[in-house]
């Protein structure tokens, strides 16, 4: 019976898009109706013991026993005893027998999550009844099979553990006859709102109240953590802004309010500083560097319009100035072009009375005469805070010093700019 991705989905609760996790849903799925081993590898809290109950609800096991169990949680003097079973006596404590899972599971599925935890002992064991179906109790000396299906997951470099001799290479390659790699949560940008709205209706309708809502700068924030703890933390947040926020639209700074560590992110910032200072100073940049632009693109219809006026042109460029539907930027740009294909380095005459109309005599701008260099290079200054300062030295001179109109200009709030004036020394 073929499954359709879709519907794997609504079944299990699956949200999200995203190519990574569709991908590893897909081999899930295709994997599902076979015997094959499986290794789950992803970040903690990404989902993987979903996926282990995916390929077994979708295999011909499906009526029999699955368990998950964690080898990072079970005491390495226990483990085998759990695994394995263990004979009446075998060890102090051990007062009757007592079947292991490889055996009360026989028939069914084993999830061995962080697999990677796993005593070197018991990765001998474990190798034996991948290879051959065979098991030893603790303390016991007659052979035992069973018939399992092993899913392995791990939130660890496995071929590092191997490398440091912690982890057989040998189980690897046992284990990983089927890879399937769950993306973490930064990897889903896409998928991250979806899933925030998700959990704030389920909450919602947990604690009988109105689900709550981000606005498009809140969004932006958790788009761009890094979420350490995928999912689970996501889930977390959502119900701790579902029972602490008084409000049920989230604004960013509401947000940076009551979970400041969101802003460790790969944004563009000034400093870290405050949620409701580090916005402000952000917007200060992206005003000086749209403000910026539009000189640099004045600049450019300037010199066309020069260009023009004068009645000059540029060698193998006739056609520049007679294209009244083409931008200034777009025929600076295919002059730019041409003349380092061309390697000109001058202006030449039009002596033809065509290109003269108006009567007005073109100036001559020779290489050869010019007083002007050819070109200079400046570098230009990057320094955030150079810039952050100029902008405010030109809001302060055109308000005439003005403090509150300044502000409001450069869109901060008027004890923000106090701190830029006293920070930079500004009169």
């Amino acid at each position: 019976m073929k499954h359709s991705t879709q519907a794997v989905k609504q079944r299990f609760g699956i949200i999200g898009n995203a190519p990574g996790l569709v991908n590893a849903l897909n081999t899930a799925i295709r994997v599902a109706n076979t015997d094959l081993t499986v290794l789950i590898a992803g970040e903690s809290g990404t989902g993987k013991e979903v996926f282990s109950k995916i390929i077994h609800s979708l295999s011909a096991r499906k009526h029999a026993k699955f368990i998950a169990i964690n080898c990072g949680a079970i005491p390495e003097g226990t483990i085998n005893s759990e695994l394995f079973g263990h004979e009446k006596g075998a060890f102090t404590g051990a007062s009757a027998e007592r079947k292991g899972y490889f055996e009360t599971v026989s028939g069914g599925t084993i999830f061995l999550d962080e697999i990677g935890e796993m005593p070197m002992d018991t990765q001998s064991f474990l190798l034996r009844v991948l290879e051959s179906g065979e098991f030893i109790r603790v303390g016991s000396s007659i052979v035992q099979t069973t018939d399992v299906r092993v899913i392995a997951a791990t939130n660890v470099d496995l071929l590092d553990r191997i490398k440091k001799g912690k982890f057989r290479e040998d189980l690897y390659y046992r284990l990983s006859t089927v890879p399937i790699k769950v993306p973490a949560l930064k990897e889903r940008e896409q998928d991250i709102s979806v899933l925030f709205r998700k959990f704030a209706s389920d909450f919602a309708d947990k604690y009988k109240t109105t689900p709550i809502r981000l606005d498009e700068r809140a969004e932006l924030i958790i788009e761009n953590y890094s979420w350490p703890g995928n999912i689970r933390e996501l889930k977390n947040i959502v119900e701790q802004l579902s029972v602490l926020s008084e409000e049920k639209n989230i604004t960013a700074d509401m947000l940076v309010d009551l979970l400041p560590h969101l802003m460790k992110r790969n944004l563009p910032a000034l400093r870290k500083d405050k949620g409701e200072d580090q916005f402000q100073e952000r917007e200060i940049l992206y005003k000086l560097l749209f403000e910026m632009k539009g000189d640099l693109t004045d600049l450019k219809s300037l010199v066309f319009e020069m260009i023009k006026a004068n009645n000059l042109r540029v060698p193998a460029n006739n056609n520049l100035l007679s294209a009244p539907k083409r931008s200034y930027e777009e025929q600076f740009r295919e002059s730019v072009r041409h003349d380092q294909e061309e390697e000109s380095d001058h202006f030449q005459y039009s002596d033809s009375a065509e290109n003269n109309e108006n009567g007005n005599i073109p100036i001559i701008l020779d290489g050869d005469r010019s007083p002007y260099s050819k070109s200079e290079i400046v570098e230009e200054n990057l320094s955030i805070r150079d810039m952050e300062k100029d902008l405010i030295e030109k809001a302060l001179s055109k308000h005439k010093n003005r403090r509150k109109d300044a502000a409001d200009e450069l869109g901060i709030s008027e004890r923000t700019l106090y701190r830029k004036i006293k920070e930079y020394e500004l009169q």
